[in-house]
């Protein structure tokens, strides 16, 4: 990752931020730090995206520890969000990916009783290409694995038991509603972009920011092509209008882009 580009100073400043006040509360107990996400991906887009991190501690969390850790949190800016995974050491060479509850923070959210969804396969893989060093080694010299058939077994499986299954909830949801009620375009952005995300790493083996799932829809799913370019659109900043009718139809496309995959991919 020597000749990735810069990280945006505003990721930066975020996570220096972090390790100022982590550092002062708790000397020594953060050891490697990583930005994942959009950010390593090169596809940041304020206001949209996060700054997403794994977070390496040097020793076990202890009941201590996460109340200092809410209250650093807590004081972190709420725009853009500071999220990541906290791992220690032994956790984090065990490259544990079973969506355990350890801490972690989603949409600034400091959470320590509940199943981490962040940690699967996909995060180590997303990791070890992308991956940018704040604090510690860099990722090159981490000797990361790949695990091509966790990560495989990973986006079908929550591709079938939770896009179609929200999918089959929005339907609901919406049942009685008309086609020209109007939705919120960040809902409408992130189903319409998420399952396409999933189906180019089990057609590719890479890792694809929701800016470029747009185009892979209108290649391969082209009769969603249009509201794919449309919701990306609106996270690039464009006004867009979205409505039920549209809601609809990205349902359709989250069933047409997972029964794909697990044809293609699911033997």
């Amino acid at each position: 990752m020597s000749n990735a580009p810069a990280l945006p100073a505003e990721v930066s400043a975020l996570t220096h931020k972090y390790l100022e006040a982590v550092d002062s509360a708790l000397p020594g107990f953060v050891e490697l730090l990583y930005v994942t996400g959009s950010a390593a991906l090169g596809a940041w887009q304020p206001p949209h995206s996060d700054v997403d991190t794994v977070i390496v501690t040097s020793r076990e969390i202890t009941t201590e520890d996460l109340e200092v850790l809410a209250r650093i949190h807590n004081g972190m800016p709420k725009t853009p969000n500071f999220d990541g995974v906290y791992l220690d050491r032994l956790s984090f060479n065990a490259r544990v990916a079973d969506r355990r509850v350890v801490p972690f923070v989603v949409d600034g959210e400091f959470r320590t009783d509940k199943p981490c969804g962040e940690l699967t396969p996909v995060l180590w893989l997303l990791l070890r290409r992308y991956g940018r060093a704040v604090r510690g080694a860099e990722i090159a010299e981490l000797g990361l694995a790949e695990d091509p058939d966790a990560v495989r077994r990973y986006n079908l499986d929550n591709l079938r038991t939770f896009w179609q299954s929200l999918a089959e909830d929005a339907r609901a949801e919406v049942s009685g509603l008309a086609d020209d009620a109007p939705m919120d375009p960040e809902t409408m952005a992130w189903v319409m972009l998420g399952p396409a995300r999933l189906h180019y790493t089990l057609a590719c083996g890479d890792i694809m920011s929701k800016a470029d799932a747009a185009p892979y829809v209108a290649r391969h799913f082209p009769e969603w092509g249009e509201l794919a370019r449309k919701a990306a659109s609106w996270r690039e900043g464009a006004t867009a209008d979205f409505t039920v009718a549209d809601l609809r139809a990205a349902t359709e496309s989250i069933d047409a882009i997972a029964e794909d995959a697990w044809q293609k991919y699911g033997a």
